[in-house]
């Protein structure tokens, strides 16, 4: 019998992580306001916010609940009102570390099958950042998928999709046109009904105008590029999951200014798997592939086989892992030290006086 819930994306994972608390009802998150949630449940659509309980208990950001959390909620006696109680755990999650200098995990989105990471085929596509993307996608735990959005815009857009598959190693490349719908009809291929993919990609990429495609009708606003250096701008301003025709949902999301990996290196040994493939053919376990001899990757830079600008793009991502996970240390330490300071100071309060 198909569970009430398997069309917003129930499965057995979350069966088994759900809580024995009978009288919550189940939720999932489909929109974030200002610390108010949209929710969806088996037939209702409710306004929810978080548990004073909930809130007090959450000491890390990253646990907050998040567009497309699975949540046990509290229905109350106001008309398509909720309280959040609890979080389930998430099955994949598409984090990055917060922007500015704040020394955290951000999820942007959570439960998700599929990362279509979204390159315009203009002036501003970038390799660079195709990759650090991708690294991203790969380290939330689901399939990413490029998108190779104005394809109508490019004549050379064929040369330039096999450029970039060479630096997207295992990931499928999918030519587009949001605008003409040239590659409409792959793209909803790749969202089956039951399903949820996240769109992520610079602002004005045309993630807004693919998921209007894919709705049928224009339900997000759009705004064309700059004539001045054909540079997309903001339409999305908050991460929004959509339901789609074909059964499949879509989490739009607003293009991010600040993208930094966050402490795991397994998406950037995913995103440059070519590299790693060549490495093997190292004379030395431990080649940092600088001047080595015997390196199979500088061997493949100076024939050609591999362009020496991945190879610095991956050491750059590296060294930002490293200095994060630095920074993290201390940070930590830093939260011990408080606590045990708070821990001292309520001591000598409570002491008594003989």
């Amino acid at each position: 019998m198909q569970h009430p819930l398997e069309w917003l994306g129930w499965n057995s994972f979350f069966e088994q992580a759900r809580t024995e608390t009978n009288d919550w009802s189940l939720a999932r998150i489909t929109a974030e306001h200002k610390g108010h949630f949209q929710l969806k449940t088996a037939d209702d659509e409710l306004l929810g916010k978080m548990s004073g309980k909930l809130r007090h208990e959450v000491t890390n950001p990253a646990d907050l609940p998040a567009v497309g959390d699975w949540v046990e909620v509290t229905l109350l006696a106001k008309d398509s009102c909720a309280r959040v109680e609890h979080v389930l755990p998430r099955r994949t999650k598409l984090a990055r570390k917060a922007a500015g200098r704040q020394t955290q995990e951000q999820v942007l989105v959570a439960n998700i099958d599929t990362v279509f990471v979204v390159s315009a085929l203009n002036h501003d596509l970038n390799q660079r950042r195709i990759e650090r993307y991708l690294a991203l996608a790969w380290d939330s735990g689901a399939r990413p998928v490029l998108l190779l959005n104005k394809a109508d815009l490019c004549p050379d857009a064929a040369d330039l999709l096999r450029e970039v598959e060479n630096a997207a190693p295992g990931v499928a490349v999918l030519l587009l046109s949001a605008a003409t719908g040239s590659g409409m009809g792959e793209l909803r291929r790749l969202i089956p009904p039951y399903q949820t993919a996240a769109l992520v990609g610079s602002s004005g990429v045309g993630k807004s105008t693919i998921i209007n495609r894919l709705l049928g009708h224009d339900l997000l606003p759009t705004q064309p590029a700059r004539e001045s250096d054909d540079r997309g701008r903001h339409t999305t301003t908050a991460r929004q999951m959509h339901f789609l025709p074909s059964g499949g949902m879509v989490i739009d999301t607003p293009g991010l200014r600040e993208l930094q990996l966050w402490e795991n290196s397994e998406g950037v040994d995913r995103a440059f798997e070519d590299i790693n493939a060549i490495a093997q053919a190292c004379r030395f376990r431990d080649c940092t592939h600088g001047n080595e001899p015997g390196c199979a990757v500088q061997l493949a830079i100076s024939t050609g086989q591999l362009p020496a600008e991945r190879l610095e793009s991956r050491r750059k991502l590296e060294a930002e892992l490293r200095f994060l996970e630095r920074k993290v240390d201390a940070a930590a330490a830093s939260r011990e030290k408080d606590r045990w300071k708070k821990i001292h100071k309520d001591m000598r309060r409570k002491r008594p006086v003989w």
